[in-house]
C-alpha cells in the first residue's frame, strides 16, 4: 500500500497564501477607490452605491489582465512566484 506524498504541501500553502493576500488587498483597494470615485462627487444613494460592486469587478478584471502581462502569464496574480 502506498501513501500520498505531501512534500510540496508547504510550498503550495505559501503560494496560495501569497496569492490570496494579494487578491484580498487588491479587491479592498478597488472597492475603496470605486466608492470614493462614485459616491462622494455624485452624492449617490444606496442602490447606486451597491452598483460599486460592478466597478470593483471591472477593476478586478483589468488587474487580472495587467497581471497576465507583468506577472506569471498563467495566473491572475502580479507575483511571479505564483
Amino acid at each position: 500500500m502506498s501513501f500520498p506524498r505531501f512534500d510540496g504541501l508547504g510550498r503550495t500553502a505559501a503560494v496560495y497564501g501569497r496569492d490570496l493576500a494579494e487578491r484580498v488587498v487588491a479587491t479592498f483597494l478597488q472597492v475603496f477607490v470605486g466608492g470614493l470615485v462614485l459616491t462622494t462627487p455624485f452624492d449617490l444613494g444606496m442602490w447606486q452605491a451597491a452598483a460599486m460592486g460592478g466597478v470593483a469587478a471591472a477593476l478586478s478584471l483589468v488587474k487580472g489582465l495587467v497581471a497576465k502581462v507583468f506577472g506569471d502569464p498563467n495566473s491572475a496574480s502580479l507575483s511571479t512566484k505564483v
